[in-house]
């Protein structure tokens, strides 16, 4: 059984933000999204798949459809299939996500 501290597999790039990968099988995945500041996730979408953000540490704006809220620590949300979603660090400070998407995108 793989048992993982979520915080400690944190590992940021300074070119571009840094998705570590936890769990990943052919159905779901579950990665360590680290983006330093200014680093995004550009906005896109996967029909079929639902993906769901929850932030570790930092804040972040999450866009998920026509809105875009300021997500800060112990906050969660979900961009349903289909929906655009993207993220980006318009802070100081390092922002540390936990995302989970079901099905695995083809």
């Amino acid at each position: 059984m793989k048992v993982l501290k979520v915080r400690d597999q944190a590992a940021f790039k300074t070119e571009k933000m840094n998705k570590v990968s936890l769990f990943d099988t052919d159905r779901f995945f579950c990665d360590v999204y680290c983006l330093e500041p200014g680093q995004a996730q550009k906005v896109h979408a996967h029909e079929g798949s639902d993906k769901i953000y929850y932030v570790l540490e930092g804040k972040g704006r999450v866009t998920v459809g026509t809105e875009e809220k300021e997500m800060s620590a112990d906050e969660i949300t979900l961009a349903p299939s289909g929906e655009e979603h993207g993220v980006v660090n318009h802070t100081d400070r390092r922002l540390v996500m936990l995302v989970f998407m079901a099905p695995k995108p083809q």
